[in-house]
């Protein structure tokens, strides 16, 4: 017997008759495998992939140059004060306290409703502020590992003829990476679970096609763990792919 049949066997049982396991499955075939739903899931998966590489992009572009630019201003010799550098890295210092001090959804919701309250691609809007919040985060990360460099590391550099982005390109930055992988991979292991958010701004992501499917079967406990399961495995395999960054970089300091 397949599946359907399966279903429509038991379908036709009175629900006191079912036993726990049949009422299960009644309930799993409602929220995956009627009117062909487990489509929805995936297009809405394509929509959380899609809006966490553009955030991904966006955060990671925004991180650096705030990194670059507050690093600079904090490692200036004394009585070398740039005022331009001084007035950028008051922006920078204002753009990252402003948020990380406010909740991510509130966010979301100002550039959903206030900011682009005319735009029906949500999809956009929702990367859009997302990578923005991501930014600020990645560029504290970052900041905090081009710190925490010997600034030996950054004067050898100057003393071979190279000017500052060139040290940073090819001596600061690749030895910072090794360190702050942990902590990047975290933040966007944070992202991707943070793309579930934009449903509140109407984005049509994996949670948004769950809540649509328990509004059409009035049960939202299996569309809710079949999502679960969908982010949860994502975040295993970037994980997965993390550690093996994380191993290759090792063997390279070894060699």
């Amino acid at each position: 017997m397949n599946v359907d049949a399966l279903y429509e066997s038991l379908s036709a049982l009175n629900k006191a008759d079912l036993s726990f396991w049949q009422n299960t499955f009644l309930r799993f075939y409602r929220a995956w495998f009627e009117s062909g739903r487990w489509k929805t899931y995936f297009e809405g998966l394509g929509t959380t992939l899609e809006v966490t590489v553009l955030a991904l992009a966006f955060g990671v572009v925004l991180g650096v140059l705030v990194a670059i630019i507050r690093t600079a201003h904090d490692q200036q010799r004394p009585g070398t004060k740039n005022f331009l550098l001084g007035f950028v890295n008051g922006i920078c210092k204002v753009y990252v306290t402003i948020i990380r001090g406010t909740p991510m959804m509130v966010q979301l919701l100002i550039w959903g409703f206030v900011i682009f309250a005319t735009s029906r691609n949500f999809t956009l809007v929702g990367a859009l502020g997302l990578g923005i919040n991501s930014g600020a985060y990645v560029a504290e990360i970052i900041r905090g590992g081009l710190m925490s460099l010997d600034p030996g590391q950054a004067e050898a550099g100057r003393s071979l003829g190279l000017n500052y982005i060139q040290t940073m390109r090819f001596v600061v930055i690749p030895q910072a990476f090794k360190a702050i992988l942990p902590s990047l991979g975290n933040e966007f292991i944070v992202l991707l679970k943070d793309t579930s958010l934009i449903s509140v701004i109407a984005g049509k992501e994996v949670v948004y096609a769950a809540r649509a499917i328990g509004a059409r079967t009035y049960d939202y406990m299996f569309p809710l763990i079949i999502t679960a399961i969908m982010y949860l495995i994502m975040v295993m395999l970037f994980s997965y792919l993390q550690s093996i960054l994380e191993r290759r970089l090792r063997a390279s300091d070894r060699r």
